[in-house]
């Protein structure tokens, strides 16, 4: 059933008006401007929003109560307000902000909640699945700048989560697998073993997910592998390779997918040789190239 917006009054709106040139006004002596600045229109648009929607005393100690829910789940293994961020899709439009289009440059995509410093390296052709559960994925590629230039010994750190819709952190035993850093070549090339991505839900017995539920939105993360490429004078970049095909694409939960993200993982029967002749068992196996263009630095 459609509500309307009850119609408010010269007087209220005065009133209303007052307050928040009051609240306004408690900034002006604010030493450091930037953070003036952003609690100044940080006030604007809280205001206005409960203005424009009459918010109830009875909705504002929702809107309390789920942030306390939020700062309860939340650990050193478990971040209730990147989930939060991630599914009003905050997060995105942070980095799309934060990362204008460059030509030729790979796009950036969400870092997400869990990522891990101080990951294993391994060898260029090493294997950063480290027994996670899944498919065989050979992933190749090169890391250069904007204009085609190599860039030797960049980093990348590398993870995923296993066919089973779980990262290694969501376990309790603390083992370490599904991610990996390595360097490039001399030539900005690299290759590893990981996992075919597969989709997974992002986590949902909180409150995070009971907001899902009740807006009747899914939990569902499109399949996707996590890279983050870093290389002297050249410009960061979090990002992520979706599977082409893949059914979740339209729909992923934190809106973290763009098309030229999407790369064609070839599925390889049994028995295929693979790029570096590695036995497999008898497994299918798949592989994926992702090349990645990093623009210059930003001072």
């Amino acid at each position: 059933m459609a509500t309307t917006t009850p119609a408010v009054s010269d007087p209220q709106h005065q009133i209303e008006d007052e307050l928040v040139q009051t609240v306004l006004a408690s900034f002006k002596d604010t030493p450091d401007p930037r953070l003036k600045e952003l609690m100044r229109s940080l006030v604007r648009h809280l205001h206005a929003f409960i203005r424009e929607v009459r918010l109830t005393e009875a909705e504002w100690q929702q809107a309390i109560d789920f942030l306390t829910a939020a700062g309860h789940i939340t650990t050193d293994r478990r971040q209730e307000f990147v989930l939060l961020s991630d599914v009003l899709g905050a997060s995105m439009q942070t980095i799309n902000v934060n990362h204008e289009a460059t030509a030729g440059a790979t796009e950036a995509t969400v870092v997400g909640p869990f990522f891990v410093e101080d990951s294993p390296e391994i060898p260029l052709g090493g294997d950063m699945a480290a027994g996670a559960p899944g498919e065989p994925c050979w992933v190749e590629g090169t890391v250069t700048d904007t204009e085609g230039n190599p860039a030797p010994g960049a980093r990348l750190e590398v993870w995923e989560a296993g066919e089973d819709g779980l990262y290694d952190v969501q376990y309790d035993d603390g083992h370490l697998a599904g991610r990996a850093h390595l360097y490039t070549d001399d030539q900005g090339g690299y290759a590893f073993w990981g996992l075919t991505p597969t989709p997974y839900p992002i986590p949902h017995d909180g409150p995070v997910g009971a907001l899902l539920d009740k807006t009747g939105r899914s939990p569902l993360r499109a399949s996707h592998l996590h890279f983050m490429a870093t290389a002297p004078g050249l410009h960061t970049l979090i990002t992520h390779i979706f599977v082409e095909g893949d059914s979740l694409l339209s729909s992923d939960a934190v809106f973290g997918v763009k098309d030229s993200l999407v790369k064609r993982f070839e599925r390889q029967p049994a028995g295929t040789p693979t790029p570096d002749g590695r036995g497999l068992s008898g497994q299918s196996w798949s592989r994926v190239r992702f090349d990645i263009m990093l623009p210059p630095q930003r001072i």
